[in-house]
């Protein structure tokens, strides 16, 4: 790994992981590296099973994988053997591809418990509540939103939308978002999208995992790369992400 800069925010050095199944332990990601500075929104594209989700989970500290060999650094942190809960309150942030319900916890509670770990500060929920209600009008969300249930009932936008308004709140340094274009419809996107683009700036950094060239058409990326076999094969600009929508993954296959 080279030497890192005040702005480099996340290395991902020689990563490998696995996983344990019921077929046995199966080697997923097999030499990830990458490198995201302050202010750079990243996109990894792969089709489905290249190991994307993966290296997400992986990233953000998930038990069901193991990390056989290489770090994870974030904000010059080594993190590789921290829980999720020490990385979130560094500043790292994952908005699922699947967000899960979890009833009996309102919105507006997780997030102030949320902020409460993040900051040190005992925000009281009246306070959450003027915090998020202009993020919640730019997402079209209605105020009652907060007093629901945790994806309790929520379709699948409001679901993305509801994930978009975490991070917000939560204001994090780095954000992954584990293909949170999965099952919008153009709409619900360009929604996520224009609230994704309302929180870039030059102290954060973003990594967009899809396989869809569709959301990068409201995101513009940075620098795209190409992931199949649990490995990065070609990295480039935004010209990239066109180049695999008019040619498809197969013309990348032949040199993974």
């Amino acid at each position: 790994m080279g030497a890192m800069s005040d702005q480099t925010l996340l290395v991902i050095d020689n990563l490998h992981a696995k996983v344990t199944s019921n077929e046995g332990e199966v080697d997923i990601l097999k030499g990830v590296n990458l490198t995201v500075e302050r202010g750079e929104v990243h996109a990894l594209m792969g089709p489905n099973g290249s190991g994307k989700s993966t290296l997400s989970n992986v990233l953000m500290g998930h038990p069901s994988y193991t990390v056989t060999e290489g770090r994870i650094v974030f904000k010059g942190q080594d993190v590789t053997a921290e829980p999720p809960n020490v990385r979130a309150n560094l500043g790292m942030f994952m908005a699922f591809q699947y967000p899960e319900e979890i009833s009996g916890v309102s919105v507006v509670n997780l997030l102030k418990t949320a902020l409460t770990n993040q900051t040190g500060t005992d925000y009281s929920v009246m306070e959450l509540r003027l915090k998020v209600v202009d993020a919640m009008k730019d997402l079209g969300m209605e105020p009652s939103f907060a007093d629901r249930y945790l994806n309790e009932g929520f379709s699948g936008g409001e679901r993305k939308r509801n994930e978009v308004l975490q991070m917000a709140v939560l204001q994090p340094e780095m954000a992954v978002m584990d293909e949170t274009d999965s099952g919008l419809d153009i709409d619900a996107l360009k929604i996520v999208a224009n609230g994704v683009n309302q929180l870039t700036g030059p102290d954060r950094g973003f990594l967009i995992i899809t396989h869809y060239q569709r959301l990068l058409d409201y995101i513009t990326p940075d620098r795209v790369h190409v992931f199949f076999d649990g490995r990065i094969v070609e990295s480039g600009g935004p010209d990239l992400a066109a180049r695999l929508e008019a040619d498809g993954y197969d013309s990348f296959r032949r040199s993974a």
